[in-house]
This record gives C-alpha cells, structure tokens and sequence, in this order.
C-alpha cells in the first residue's frame, strides 16, 4: 500500500481530458495549466457539493443529540465544531497547490496534498483514513436509503390497512433498486460532470429538512402541547441511568462533530472550480456558504426538533411525527432524502473511483482494456465516452457496497467508529500540519501552540467519540438476526 499511495495518482485517465496540441505548437484554449479539460466549477457548484456532502440525513438525528446534551451544551456544541471544521477547510483549501496556494502544482487528491507538503509514512495514514471512510459512508447510505424507502412503502401500508395492520418490509429489495441506480449513475465520468446531481440532491436536502422543522414547528404551536426539556438534557433516574447518559452524551457530541466533516472530498471539489479567480479563494468562499448553511439548518432542526419532541425525541425526527398522518408528507420527505443520498453516495465514491482508476492506469498504461475510450452516439445528447475496466469496475464496487449492507444492516454504527477514526485525522491533524509545514511556522511560537491544542482537543473528541461508539455497536450486535426483516420505527 505504501507505494500506491506514495505514487502521483494524478495520470490523466479520460482520453478527453488531454491536451490537444495543434500543428503550429499552440495548445487549444479547452484545457487548463495541466493539460486537463478547462475546470467549469464555481462557488455555487463548489457549494452544493458540500452541502449534499455534509447535511446528509444526518441532520435528521440531531433533536435526539440536543435530547442528550440539553439546551446550553448542545447549541454550543453545533457552533464549535462548525467553527472548527470552517477553519480546518481554509487551511485545506491552501494546500491544494504546492509548494505555494495560488500558483503551485496542483494537488488532485487529498492524499496526493499530503504527500506534497508531509511525506513519509503519513501518506499512507491519509489514504487508509480518507478511502477507509469513503466505502464506509457508501455503505452506511446504501443502509439509509434503503429505510427511507422502506418508511415510504409503510407509510402507504398503514394509510391503507389501518394503524394496526402488520406492515413488516424487508430492505434488501430496496438496497438492490438502490444499487441499480447507482450502477448507472456511476458510469458519470467524474467529479466535473456531477454538478447537477449535487445540485440536485442539495435541494432535495433543503427539501426533507424543512419539512421535518416546519412539522416540528406545527407541534410546537399545537394545542395540548407539552414536552419535557431541561438546561442539561436527558435527566438521570428519569429518563436514562448515569452509564446511558454518559455514553449517550460522548455520542451525541461524535455525531455532530462528524456531522459537519467534508474534508475528505475538499481537494477533489477544489479541483472543479475554474481560474481566475484562484481556486483556493473560491473554495474557501464555498466552505463557508455550505458550512453556515448546514450550522443553520443543523441549528433550526436541533433545537426546534428538540422542543417538539423533548426528552424522548426519536433518532430520527422525521419518524417521531408517526407513520400516519400527513402520510403523504412525510412521504415525499422520505422520497427527498433517497434522492438525496442518491446524490450524496457519487459524491463520496468518486475519489474513490479516481483513485482506483488512476492507479491501474500508472501500472498498465499499454493496457487498452483500462485506457481505451469507445465513443457511443447517442441521439440528442452527442458522443458518450465508454470505458470498459471503468464500466466494470464500478459496477462491481457498488455491488460490494450493497452486499455488505445487506450483511450488516446495523453498519451505520460501525460508521460512527468510522466517523471517530477518521474525523481528527482528516479534518484536524492533517490541514494543521500542512499548514504549518506551508508556512513554515517555527515550532513553540504562539501560532504553533494554538494549533497544536486545537489538534490535541478534537483528538480528545475523536476518542471519546469512538468509546461511544464501540458501546453502542455492542448493543446492535447482541440483537442482530442476518438477513431479517429490520423493524425502523
């Protein structure tokens, strides 16, 4: 692994991207510095990448984090750690050219920004954190598709047959629809080609997530209200025992702190955005519309979800309002966050994709099964570019995923472990470090110190975040019954 992840995997892999040069020496004006096809992406495009990356359905468990931490440590909690992850991302937006910002060699890969300004052994430690979370977040929201697909036809069920009516669906039909789908969104060539997806599903995102405060807000304001919430959330010997609230609170603090985590797809949106203006200015701009706009959804939908539902708020918010009624409501806002993580899973798997792809075309470059491009007309929308290995081999990469979700349908809890290993690396450890090695900041300085505390403080976090986890997994594994019709209420 330590030579794969050593190696430039920057090879141009589409034969469309290359450079064209013309008789009389002059290069066409379609192509960027680096003799890739010209960059198109903007603060918008660059923008909803993050948002469809970061809000997620995760933004549907947070009345239930609230739940855990109360009023005062859980607003608090949300601002921090969005505060941290914008920084984080500015210094990481910096690094995507080296040895300087703006006019540098560019970085087409988180991995390959650290082995630029680090080297050694830490290139590798980045490519196992970033790709190891990369399939794991692929395989939690083939999961978490397949639920709210699930909830959609229940949903129906109960309108149907009445509220008592045994509506048991198995997953596994819907994790395979889910897998198709992306079977065929995965033959989009690359990031650059994505942009309306993301688009797509940041307004799905908009879309789930407003509906699922405007209900809480409905519940609030509705007569008979009246929930129980407290200054320090969840109360022992009431509503949990001492142990519970402990784990339950290290699990709320790890779920919002990976709530805002895109770090490990900052460099390759980053390598979207068009020039002039420089790509690091743009992006720090994009990682600040996408991270305020997430800490104010993540705002509205904790607190008014916590108010709405109390103490008790469900892990989802979205179920908290019942399978019943609007059932066509809570319909359509399970079909948002499908169609949603449709977008979001092409989003995370296709550094992934660059990456494997990247890499055979470095060690087989005469390979024409891996190289060759085969143009297909198609009528009304031209030519589309066929590559064979590439066909295969994300077909195959997607039918992994749904497999090992079908296996373990308690994943996302193995993701939260995911989530804690990666985030201090990914998000923290890393873009200090790169900063520092930037700008030569001397050590001990009072620069140095700061960021060094920072560091240490979210590797606190990160830990404490995974013990939280590894309990909680415990848990899952003692009543997991394979292949089992999962109950998701």
């Amino acid at each position: 692994m330590a030579s794969e992840f050593e190696k430039n995997s920057s090879t141009t892999m589409y034969v469309e991207e290359s450079a064209e040069v013309l008789e009389n020496g002059q290069v066409q004006k379609n192509v960027d510095d680096d003799g890739r096809e010209k960059r198109t992406g903007t603060v918008l495009t660059a923008g909803a990448h993050i948002i469809t990356a970061v809000i997620g359905s995760g933004v549907l468990s947070l009345a239930w984090a609230m739940a855990q931490l109360g009023w005062v440590a859980g607003p608090i909690i949300l601002l921090l750690f969005s505060f941290i992850t914008y920084f984080t991302s500015t210094l990481l937006a910096d690094c995507y050219r080296s040895p300087g910002p703006v006019t540098g060699k560019r970085n087409y890969s988180y991995t390959e920004a650290v082995r630029s300004h680090l080297g050694g052994i830490k290139v590798q430690l980045c490519g196992i954190s970033q790709y190891g979370n990369l399939v794991g977040v692929t395989i939690g929201y083939t999961i978490t598709a397949s639920i709210s697909m699930v909830a959609v036809v229940r949903s129906n069920c109960f309108h149907k047959k009445g509220h008592k009516a045994s509506c048991t669906v198995s997953n596994y039909p819907y994790m395979i629809i889910f897998a198709v789908i992306q079977i065929i969104l995965s033959q989009i060539p690359n990031f650059h080609k994505l942009s309306w997806l993301s688009i797509l599903a940041a307004v799905m995102s908009f879309a789930y997530s407003l509906i699922g405060l405007g209900l809480s807000i409905a519940k609030v304001v509705g007569v008979g209200h009246h929930v129980r919430t407290s200054v320090t959330g969840t109360v022992v010997g009431v509503d949990v025992s001492a142990s519970q609230k402990l784990w339950r609170c290290l699990q709320a603090i790890g779920d919002i702190a990976f709530a805002y985590a895109f770090s490990t797809i900052l460099i390759e949106i980053q390598d979207t955005l068009r020039s002039p203006p420089a790509e690091n200015k743009v992006m720090k701009k994009a990682s600040l519309v996408g991270v305020f706009t997430t800490t104010l959804f993540y705002v509205l939908c904790g607190t008014i979800g916590y108010a709405a539902f109390g103490n008790n708020a469900p892990g989802n918010f979205l179920t908290g309002f019942g399978f019943y009624e609007p059932f066509w409501l809570i319909d359509f806002a399970n079909v948002c966050i499908a169609i949603h993580l449709i977008g979001a899973y092409q989003v995370f798997c296709q550094p992934i994709y660059r990456f494997v792809e990247g890499l055979c075309s470095e060690r087989w470059p005469d390979n024409k099964f891996i190289t060759s491009q085969h143009g297909i007309n198609i009528p009304g929308f031209g030519v589309y570019y066929v590559n064979y290995f590439r066909m295969l081999w994300r077909t195959a990469y997607v039918v992994v995923t749904a497999v090992i979700a079908m296996i373990f349908p308690f994943f996302n809890a193995i993701l939260g472990l995911i989530g804690a290993a990666s985030f201090y690396p990914l998000t923290v450890y890393f873009p200090i470090e790169m900063h520092i090695a930037q700008r030569k900041i001397p050590k001990y300085s009072f620069t140095w110190i700061w960021l060094q505390i920072l560091s240490w403080a979210c590797l606190i976090v990160s830990l404490v975040a995974a013990a939280g986890s590894i309990q909680g997994l415990t848990q899952d594994v003692k009543t997991y019954k394979p292949f089992k019709p999962q109950d998701h209420e």
